[in-house]
């Protein structure tokens, strides 16, 4: 018998897993699939405190339906007939006001901050070889226009403790060789850093193994049955009996949470937001540090092991077809903006599903009115980013101890 059972073994759940085992719990993982398969997989492994604004801003609706007759678009809703969408996007609409989307930042500033501050330490205490790099991130502008509407961001961002610097054109061309002449200005994020995600993933599953927990992988979870005070985990044939579960599935936890626990919370307050990456063998001229091309919401990061290019937020539910037109739109930024847009060799195309929530903070907490069951999910674009602050704070909700930040934001009851 397991102190906890974990479901998912994306970063999130896996992250959760260590720091139970380092306070002293026996944990396992169960994983549908292998480890790290998910959105953990694809993404550009920047660590960005930078990203506290959430995507339910205002104007972001209004823009969404612009953009649905423009497949390629940054934010691209498929249009269909799909009442679960349509639900999730009118309280998504609730909260793109300005009262919201500051508190929104508030809550993910804190969990983003956090984690960005404790990373280094965990990167140090496990040795997590995962070409972890405390470079910062630059946002780079090619129209006066998107520079002076991004002051707002910059101004909550600073009120937030997040500070930038901003540099002209010229001067961002001297100190970066990998973008094309055009740039207006750019702004730069020194507290960010990046990682690769997929090494990290990998080695927090070594780190989760060596300190003593389980991973079983390839095992869906069939149910959840409580018996004696005991949760049972089922998994076909096998029963993993534990005194805790959390559900870590990202964008799967809707349907678990719903078929496992008969909770359909979940459902109606969180949507999967399919995203796009390109990863290459890198070229011969390759960015100082992770870069977003702004006007096209297009994120490049160079790793000593490869290119990636990535990003994109297409809502077309669980569809499992890799879209070649939102590849190619990742190119065609590229190439409006960097002097060797990809590199000489594709090694991987991917997309994967964002769990995202109708306000952009994710859930983090216990599962209503269900004792030693929590909720570890809809982290959106910023798994990576929020995983070692995330893990904490299940630690401290399981162990019982007072956790390091205010765990309020993040429960799920702030939308009852």
């Amino acid at each position: 018998m397991e102190d906890v059972v974990i479901v998912g073994g994306g970063v999130i759940g896996l992250a959760c897993g260590l720091a139970l085992q380092r306070a002293g719990r026996q944990v396992r993982v169960v994983e549908q699939g292998r480890v790290g398969c998910g959105s953990s997989h694809g993404n550009c492994g920047t660590i960005t405190p930078s990203h506290a604004m959430p995507l339910a801003a205002p104007g972001t609706i209004r823009r969404a339906l612009r953009w649905m007759a423009t497949p390629d678009a940054p934010l691209y809703i498929k249009p269909r007939f799909d009442p679960t969408l349509l639900a999730w996007l009118l309280q998504f609409g609730a909260h793109c006001n300005r009262r919201d989307w500051l508190q929104a930042a508030a809550a993910k500033a804190a969990i983003l901050q956090a984690s960005r501050h404790g990373l280094a330490d965990w990167i140090a205490r496990h040795g997590l070889a995962c070409e972890f790099v405390e470079s910062g991130t630059d946002h780079v502008f090619r129209t006066a226009a998107a520079l002076a509407a991004f002051e707002p961001d910059l101004r909550a961002l600073a009120d937030l403790g997040i500070p930038s610097v901003r540099i002209d054109g010229p001067e961002f061309l001297r100190q970066e060789p990998a973008v094309r002449t055009g740039v207006v200005g750019a702004v730069r994020f020194p507290g960010d850093a990046s990682l690769r995600p997929d090494r990290f993933v990998a080695e927090l599953a070594r780190a989760f193994r060596a300190a003593g927990g389980r991973v079983t992988e390839k095992s869906p979870v069939e149910g959840i049955t409580t018996e004696g005070g005991i949760e049972h985990v089922h998994c076909g044939g096998t029963i993993h009996r534990a005194r805790d579960v959390v559900i870590a599935a990202g964008a799967w936890s809707p349907r678990i949470s719903a078929r496992l626990l008969g909770s359909s919370v979940l459902h109606r307050l969180m949507q999967p937001g399919k995203g796009y990456s390109i990863t290459y063998e890198g070229p011969a001229v390759m960015p100082l540090r992770p870069l977003v091309l702004h006007e096209r919401s297009v994120c490049v990061t160079a790793w000593p092991s490869g290119f990636r290019l990535g990003s994109t937020m297409e809502f077309s539910g669980y569809d499992d077809t890799l879209n070649r037109r939102r590849l190619d739109a990742l190119e065609r930024a590229a190439r409006e903006y960097l002097v060797e847009p990809v590199g000489p060799s594709v090694t991987e195309e991917w997309f994967g599903w964002r769990p995202m929530t109708v306000d952009d903070v994710p859930i983090i907490g216990p599962v209503p009115g269900q004792p030693n069951r929590w909720l570890a999910t809809g982290h959106g674009m910023l798994g990576v980013s929020m995983s070692v602050a995330t893990a904490e704070l299940i630690a401290a909700f399981v162990t019982g101890r007072q956790p390091d930040i205010d765990p309020e934001p993040y429960r799920v009851e702030r939308f009852s």
